[in-house]
């Protein structure tokens, strides 16, 4: 097969989909690598690298005409008006594997059922064991967490770590991370490295024993969790009564907080608002807020994609797109879980897999012969 990179022109997007490294080990199992000229130089992977490894330099227009597998970060839902437009020049029935954004109409659904695209959304990979080395949302997830953390060491008036000085003692400031799954894991580790005091709350109790595994306090609320957590290990959207209770729970805890870092998101759908307007005005003068869940609505009631602004004396981040801001690593990781996708793609004779054969390629897979796989994909796309 012939696996082609496009360079992301999408004004957020500094990674890129396939690093050198992976190039010889695909290469191994008979494939080619087209890979767009400056694909990778955004990331820190200049084309000389590619081409010691033995991909091939070509144009833009030569890697969505001539690949089998287009693989990208973008091509979906999320893409930029260019990679639209250049998917024209696909060939009817190639195939394009990665994070599509399956969860609502876009015209290049439309064009990919026209053209028998094949479509492979990497978001929809499930939580198994077998899985977890192809898992793009809990790296680049991993990734937010860390930087989260750090963003707001740095917008914070104060110092994490505890200091004994002849001028007196500093005490340490206060953390509270606001959803468990993979990001908040990663920012309760990465504040507690940077000497904060560190507690966490999440819907799911089965989280518990992680967060003390980590050093922090686990928040224990009364309120009915029994169904909070989906099969796939995701929390599951709650009921507004439910929240309403748990904001009024969280507002006594943030109230002796410096640093919130929030985190609360549920695929596909809007993520809750957890901290009002109300609660923000409850907060500590000074302190900080990073909304990870900003890019679908957020989970601060005050946050602003892409932006930070100050209300209430409070400092509140909305940062999008947060993996891109280690391009480096996260395209080293992403391309490991694509890698390591594709190769499952086929079985051991060579041929791919046929519907029913695998659970990680029939969950994903979501356009095929030119409609949507999947009933209720269908209907979320529009098709």
């Amino acid at each position: 097969m012939i696996i082609g990179v496009p360079k992301e022109l999408h004004p957020d997007e500094l990674r890129v989909a396939l690093v050198p490294v992976q190039v010889p080990r695909l290469k191994k199992a008979g494939h080619e690598v087209l890979i767009e000229t400056g694909a990778g130089e955004a990331a820190g992977y200049p084309d000389q690298e590619y081409q010691e490894k033995g991909a091939q330099l070509v144009g833009r227009g030569d890697v969505f005409a001539k690949s089998d597998f287009l693989v990208t970060l973008r091509g979906g839902a999320n893409a930029d008006e260019q990679f639209v437009k250049d998917a024209q020049g696909l060939q009817d029935g190639a195939s394009v594997i990665g994070m599509l954004d399956p969860y609502e109409p876009h015209d290049l659904f439309t064009l990919y059922g026209k053209k028998k695209i094949t479509a492979y959304s990497l978001e929809l990979i499930p939580r198994i064991t077998r899985a977890q080395s192809m898992d793009v949302l809990s790296s680049m997830a991993n990734l937010a967490g860390y930087k989260a953390a750090l963003l707001a060491a740095d917008n914070l008036k104060k110092m994490f770590p505890m200091m004994m000085t002849a001028a007196g003692t500093i005490v340490p400031a206060k953390a509270f991370i606001l959803g468990v799954g993979v990001a908040g894991l990663q920012a309760i580790a990465t504040t507690k490295r940077l000497g904060a005091v560190v507690s966490a709350y999440d819907v799911r109790p089965a989280v518990k024993d992680q967060v003390l595994s980590l050093g922090a306090k686990f928040v224990e609320m009364e309120l009915d969790t029994a169904d909070s957590e989906s099969s796939g290990g995701y929390a599951k959207a709650m009921d507004e009564e439910f929240y309403r209770k748990q904001r009024e729970l969280l507002t006594g805890v943030l109230k002796e907080t410096d640093v919130v870092i929030t985190t609360a998101a549920i695929p596909g759908k809007k993520s809750p608002v957890l901290i009002t307007e109300e609660m923000v005005k409850e907060m500590q003068p000074g302190s900080v807020v990073v909304d990870l869940a900003v890019e679908r609505g957020g989970n601060c009631e005050l946050s602003e994609a892409g932006k930070t602004v100050v209300k209430h004396g409070v400092t509140i981040i909305g940062p999008v797109n947060v993996p891109a801001a280690l391009a480096y690593h996260a395209s080293q990781l992403f391309s490991k879980n694509l890698e390591t996708f594709f190769l499952n793609l086929f079985s051991k004779e060579g041929d791919l897999k046929s519907p029913g054969e695998d659970e990680i390629v029939d969950t994903t897979r979501i356009l095929a012969d030119g409609g949507a796989v999947h009933e209720d994909r269908r209907k979320i796309l529009g098709l």
